[in-house]
């Protein structure tokens, strides 16, 4: 097995329609998302302040939807992006209703399209629709975004290095 395993396809791997359903699903903390919003430096009341919260049509601090985004992109990985040689956009990004601290957001990528490069022939570009619910089942946010991904005929760099022993030491 190779460094890579099974971790992502190869463009020939995908299909138009086809449905990746991703797992596991993750649930979001205050700390969370408190975190998030301070390394990204989104200092809304609405996502950091409970009181300012509690005074809101939500009645309590809402997740900042970057977080949403970002945790069903993570999840999308391994069956989406997993060999990618690129991401090359982002579009329609839509948050279809808020998300609160211990919620846990599932999600879910549609194949779209799929093209051959025009410049580069041994790989292709993917557009998927990913789509993230929470634990009601209920649509949160969705996107579409584009990768570029290697051809199987194209292989992949070996990332993992080999090991390397020292004179005199013995492989157990």
């Amino acid at each position: 097995m190779s460094a890579h395993g099974d971790f992502g396809r190869f463009f020939e791997d995908f299909e138009v329609g086809a449905t990746y359903r991703h797992w596991p699903g993750r649930t979001i903390t205050e700390a969370d998302d408190i975190l998030f919003c301070m390394l990204t430096m989104n200092h809304h009341p609405l996502h950091i302040d409970a009181e300012y919260g509690k005074k809101t049509q939500f009645g309590r601090n809402v997740v900042v939807g970057n977080l949403v985004v970002d945790i069903a992109l993570g999840q999308s990985v391994r069956d989406i992006s997993g060999k990618a040689v690129a991401n090359l956009g982002f579009e329609k990004v839509e948050f279809l209703r808020p998300t609160f601290h211990g919620d846990t957001i599932y999600s879910e990528s549609t194949v779209l399209e799929k093209r051959e490069s025009r410049s580069q022939p041994d790989r292709g570009v993917v557009t998927v629709e990913t789509r993230a619910y929470n634990q009601h089942g209920e649509l949160v946010m969705r996107y579409r975004r584009s990768v570029m991904v290697p051809k199987r005929e194209a292989g992949l760099p070996h990332t993992f290095p080999e090991p390397k022993t020292e004179a005199g030491s013995r492989e157990g």
